[in-house]
């Protein structure tokens, strides 16, 4: 008995020793290293990109916050009539109608949008009108145009002669089929992380050239074509809007985040579903989607070859073509 007891007694020892050893090596090793935060930085969709980024660039580079960054880095590309694509210049829907699909989101996850506006150059400001001054998230159609015009917008034809040269063309044939980057490279989205360490996101268009009169894509969709969580990261996309709201693409790409992908693989990962669900759909249509994360860093996935983005930070300004599907 007294052996038994010695031996109980020297295994509870031994076992604490080694314990106690675990805990001492687990103590004694080193954190993981940290990656440093890049920030300021601003990323956008498509070539025209670059010239929005230069203007948020101006409100981040004197510590700004990334939401008006984002705000006034996209009201350039709507202000520019020779992108067919956003704001005034805008290809129409069938009717010969340039509708305006617009959302913002800031770092507090507050937001604000507006779809089917007609009339009004920015939509990016009235969706940030939406978000400031109203209990709302989302206003459409003839609310969002007469809420626009009590906030102080001009209101302006939006058709330009160029862009109702190309729908009388259309008119012609009327077939509907978007061509990959080119009728359904219809967005700017821009995300941004501020010298704060905050992040935002901005995503306007006129959406598909040609759509049917009432037809909103994912652009003002929050969720879909843009997602912000101040904790982890900020995504938007581009392309053609009803298979990026079908998988909820943007809020996606930021849980995925959250479980620890890098932005780049969180996209793929995106694109990949689209591909898997819709294996009938993909080859035809073209999706994009751009993440950028609570360190700053950003990636980019694309179904097909020709998505590109802009980035501007401290050390940093160029155009990079985004990987692509090659299933």
């Amino acid at each position: 008995m007294a052996n038994r007891r010695k031996f109980l007694k020297s295994s509870i020892f031994s076992g604490l020793a080694v314990t106690t050893a675990g805990l001492s090596t687990m103590a004694c090793e080193p954190e993981p290293e940290k990656k440093a935060v890049k920030k300021p930085i601003v990323i956008s969709t498509w070539n025209h990109g670059l010239e929005a980024n230069k203007s948020a660039w101006e409100v981040l580079s004197k510590k700004g916050r990334a939401v008006d960054a984002v705000e006034q880095g996209v009201r350039v590309t709507e202000a520019d009539p020779n992108n067919a694509t956003v704001g005034i210049g805008g290809f129409p829907d069938r009717d010969g109608v340039v509708t305006l699909d617009a959302c913002i989101m800031d770092e507090f996850e507050n937001c604000g949008s507006v779809a089917f506006l007609q009339n009004i150059m920015h939509p990016i400001s009235v969706a940030r009108k939406v978000m400031d001054d109203t209990p709302h998230v989302m206003l459409v159609g003839e609310g969002a145009r007469q809420f626009a015009v009590e906030k102080g917008f001009k209101e302006e034809n939006l058709l330009t002669e160029k862009s109702e040269k190309a729908w009388k063309n259309w008119l012609k044939n009327q077939d509907y089929k978007p061509k990959i980057n080119v009728e359904n490279h219809d967005t700017i989205g821009m995300v941004a992380l501020d010298d704060m360490g905050n992040l935002s996101g901005a995503c306007t268009t006129s959406g598909a050239a040609w759509k049917m009169h009432g037809r909103v894509g994912d652009s003002p969709i929050i969720g879909a074509g843009l997602y912000v969580d101040n904790e982890i990261g900020a995504v938007t996309a581009t392309g053609l809007g009803e298979f990026v709201i079908k998988i909820c693409g943007a809020h996606m790409i930021v849980e995925l985040m959250r479980q620890g992908l890098a932005p780049r693989e969180a996209c793929k990962q995106a694109v990949e579903r689209i591909v898997r669900k819709y294996p009938d759909n993909y080859k035809d249509l073209q999706v994009g989607f751009l993440a950028l994360s609570k360190n700053g860093e950003y990636g980019a996935y694309a179904i097909h070859k020709g998505f590109n983005f802009a980035v501007k930070s401290g050390d940093e300004e160029e155009l990079i073509d985004a990987e692509f599907y090659n299933g």
